[in-house]
C-alpha cells in the first residue's frame, strides 16, 4: 500500500496511508544499504510503499530534498525532509546568533536541490538598537541577492499572520539553529499544536533541543480527538495541502555531495559575476581576470558571502564537516 511519511522518530516512521490510516512502520535492514548513503534513508515527506507487516519496502522518486552531512558519520548524509515546496529558515541575530556562514551553507544546499527558501528573522521584539541595525543590514544583503526576507516575533505574534499566505497550499520545512523559535512559531500558526519550548541558556546564549523528531503538522484547524498528534489531522484533498515540517534544531550545516565546479552556481551573485571571468574554470581564489574577486574588492559581493564560498571550497579540499558552521 502507498502512503506519506508524516513522522520520523529515528527508529519508527509514522505513515499516513492513502486510505487515511496511520501506521507505525520500520525500515528493513537490507533496505538501508541499497546505495542510500544516509543516516535516515526515509524522511518526512517521502511517499513510500508499505507491506502488510508494516515494513517500508520502497520509496517513490523524490522531486527534491534538503540534505546535510551527518555529524555522526562524516561520509554519510542526513535528509531533513523530502518533497517540499519551500523552506522557512528561521534566523536570530542574537540569543542565539545565527552565523552568516550557516545561512549561506543552508542556502547553497537549497539551491543545489531546487528548494525555494524564505529567510524569517525572529525575535525582533528582543533586539537592541544595534542588533536591529545589524538585522536590517542582513535583510538588505539577502533581499538584494533575491531571497525573500520577513521579520517577525513569534513570541508576540508580530508579523506571524503575514506568513500565512506564503504557506497556503504548500508543504513547508521549518529549519534553523536550536533556540531560534521554531516551536514557538508553530504554536502561533497552529493553535493546539502545543509544541514544547525552552529558555535560551544564559551561560552559552545557545538554544536547547526541544524537538527531538521530525513531524509533518497540518495547518488545517485541528479536528483530531484530544491527545492525538497533529500528524493525525489531514486537510481535505490530497497530500499537497498546507503542512509544516518541524525538525530538530541543527547546530551546524555541512554540505553534502557538492562538486567544486558546481559550487559557484549555488551562490547567485557569485554565479552572475563568474560569467565575466577570463577563465571558464576559474575558482575565484587567485586567477588573473577573475570578475568575482574584482566584485568582492568593489563591495559588489559581500565579504561574508565570499568567505562562506571559500569555506565550502575548503570542505571539498579536506573532505570534512565543520561543526562550527
Amino acid at each position: 500500500m502507498k502512503g506519506l511519511v508524516v513522522k520520523n522518530t529515528g527508529s519508527w516512521y509514522t505513515v499516513r496511508t492513502d486510505d487515511g490510516r496511520l501506521l507505525d512502520c520500520k525500515v528493513k535492514g537490507n533496505f538501508r544499504i541499497k546505495g542510500i548513503r544516509s543516516t535516515n534513508p526515509v524522511a518526512v515527506g517521502d511517499r513510500v510503499t508499505v507491506n502488510d507487516e508494516g515494513w517500508i519496502v520502497a520509496i517513490d522518486d523524490r522531486r527534491n530534498y534538503i540534505i546535510r552531512k551527518s555529524i555522526n558519520l562524516s561520509k554519510q548524509s542526513h535528509i531533513l525532509a523530502a518533497n517540499v515546496d519551500q523552506t522557512l529558515l528561521i534566523i536570530t541575530v542574537a540569543r542565539p546568533e545565527t552565523s552568516t556562514t550557516f545561512i549561506d551553507r543552508f542556502l547553497a544546499s537549497a539551491e543545489a536541490y531546487s528548494v525555494p527558501v524564505v529567510l524569517v528573522f525572529n525575535k525582533t521584539d528582543t533586539l537592541s538598537a544595534d542588533e536591529q541595525h545589524y538585522q536590517q543590514m542582513m535583510v538588505t544583503l539577502y533581499s538584494g541577492i533575491g531571497y525573500e526576507c520577513r521579520q517577525i516575533s513569534a513570541e508576540t505574534g508580530d508579523g506571524v499572520e503575514e506568513l500565512r499566505p506564503l504557506l497556503d497550499g504548500k508543504i513547508t520545512l521549518l529549519s534553523g539553529n536550536s533556540g531560534v523559535g521554531k516551536s514557538t512559531l508553530i504554536n502561533r500558526l497552529v493553535p493546539g499544536a502545543n509544541l514544547r519550548t525552552a529558555e535560551i541558556s544564559e551561560a552559552h546564549l545557545a538554544g536547547q533541543h526541544t524537538t527531538t523528531f521530525s513531524e509533518m503538522i497540518s495547518l488545517a484547524p485541528p479536528t483530531a480527538p484530544e491527545g492525538a498528534s497533529s500528524a493525525d489531522v489531514s486537510p481535505s484533498g490530497d497530500d499537497r495541502g498546507a503542512y509544516l515540517i518541524d525538525t530538530p534544531g541543527i547546530k551546524g550545516f555541512g554540505t553534502f555531495d557538492m562538486e567544486r565546479e558546481e559550487l559557484t552556481s549555488y551562490f547567485r551573485e557569485i554565479f552572475e559575476y563568474s560569467k565575466q571571468c577570463r577563465f571558464s574554470n576559474c575558482t575565484h581564489t587567485h586567477e588573473p581576470g577573475c570578475a568575482v574577486l574584482r566584485a568582492v574588492d568593489d563591495h559588489l559581493i559581500a565579504q561574508s558571502r565570499y568567505q562562506s564560498y571559500l569555506s565550502m571550497l575548503d570542505d571539498k579540499n579536506e573532505n570534512r564537516y565543520r561543526e562550527a558552521f
